[in-house]
């Protein structure tokens, strides 16, 4: 549920929503969402100063409650 609501968060603000990849990978300290992203679209994602992935990690931490998650912004590479 969480990956699916940042998915759709974040493909509202890039230019290139076909790339955006939300990946929940769970781990000893809890759940991490990774989100990848075209590499064009990783400042918007981002935003000025960190704002807009401050404001990403707080939604996703008002809908993880207790457990809460983390949130990490990577580029896709597209030479792989």
């Amino acid at each position: 549920m969480l990956a699916d609501a940042l998915e759709h968060l974040v493909r509202g603000i890039v230019d290139h929503p076909d790339d955006v990849v939300v990946r929940d990978k769970q781990l000893r300290r809890g759940s991490i969402l990774e989100v990848r992203v075209h590499p064009d679209d990783l400042g918007k994602v981002i935003g000025r100063n960190g704002r807009t992935a401050t404001a990403f990690r707080t939604v996703v931490s008002a809908l993880a409650g207790k457990g809460g998650a983390r949130v990490d912004f990577v580029d896709t590479d597209r030479r792989r």
